[in-house]
């Protein structure tokens, strides 16, 4: 059965530092309260693994618990880029940035596979990109039944799969309903899951199209009201659409990204060792 506990004891026991760690939710549920839990508890040395990095990996990885982003699109969606994000690719900072790139289809295919026990998925995209050459996880196979040459992208498992759905029972049962995304999947591939719900339930109930994750895949059950804000949770709340226009010009600038997220997220302006530990960990080098 699941560990029905509070989220700061769940990241405790199944986070690690260098740990690789999905956080899934596809433009809906997206775990952005957990996000922060790992932002709290000052992890470092992530591979952090989402389809679509979107706020929640720009916060990571200003904060600088990232060490490496494995992703298809990054982007701050409808409107523009993501700034921590770019910051730390081309300016290193907090620290260097490691980055491997797919496609959708790639990455999908790949948390199937992972979730699948198999090693590797085969698909018939990345002919159109460049990929392969800057990603030794995408290799060339040739079909033993046809002889077409495919795409084979290696199997994603990673260490702790983390994501946000809207209720679970007592025994940690998990109901997620409205867009799914990768959300199965992200829990299936991966060694230890995390999964934060808006409240705990005597019955989940599912409607028409919805999924159930039974308790024995399920490692850790948190409950987190709100925990995909700014996203939405479909019978909860809505998408915060203009906390992601906000969000361009908080993340801008290296001091107010600080300032913002000691005061929102670390819930403290008197966080100066923490701070130190990021903001000096580049010491020396020129400004953005």
């Amino acid at each position: 059965m699941a560990d029905i506990c509070s989220l700061r004891d769940a990241v405790a026991a199944h986070v690690h530092d260098g740990d690789t760690v999905t956080l899934e939710g596809f433009t809906h549920l997206i775990p952005h309260g957990a996000g922060h839990e790992l932002i709290r508890q000052k992890l470092r040395g992530l591979t952090l693994i989402r389809m679509t990095p979107d706020l929640v990996f720009d916060q990571l990885i200003g904060m600088g618990c990232a060490a490496k982003v494995i992703f298809a699109w990054g982007g701050n969606p409808g409107v523009g880029s993501l700034h921590r994000l770019r910051d730390a690719i081309e300016n290193h900072w907090p620290h260097p940035l490691d980055i491997e790139e797919h496609s959708h289809a790639g990455m999908a295919n790949a948390f199937v596979a992972g979730a699948s026990n198999l090693p590797f998925a085969v698909l018939r995209g990345y002919k159109a990109t460049d990929l392969r050459k800057f990603n030794d996880r995408i290799r060339t196979i040739t079909c033993p039944f046809t002889g077409e040459e495919l795409a084979a992208v290696a199997a994603i498992r990673p260490d702790v799969g983390i994501i946000h759905a809207q209720r679970a029972d007592r025994r940690g049962n998990v109901l997620v309903h409205g867009i799914v995304g990768l959300q199965k999947e992200a829990v299936l591939s991966a060694q230890r899951s995390i999964v934060t719900v808006e409240e705990i339930v005597e019955e989940l109930d599912p409607p028409a199209n919805s999924c159930v994750l039974p308790h024995w895949v399920v490692d850790a059950v948190a409950v987190v009201p709100g925990g995909a804000h700014p996203s939405y949770a479909l019978g909860y709340y809505e998408r915060d659409n203009p906390f992601y226009i906000a969000w361009d010009a908080i993340a801008k600038e290296r001091e107010v990204f600080t300032q913002w997220m000691e005061r929102h997220v670390l819930g403290t302006k008197d966080f100066s060792e923490f701070r130190a530990s990021i903001a000096g960990a580049r010491a020396g080098e020129a400004g953005p």
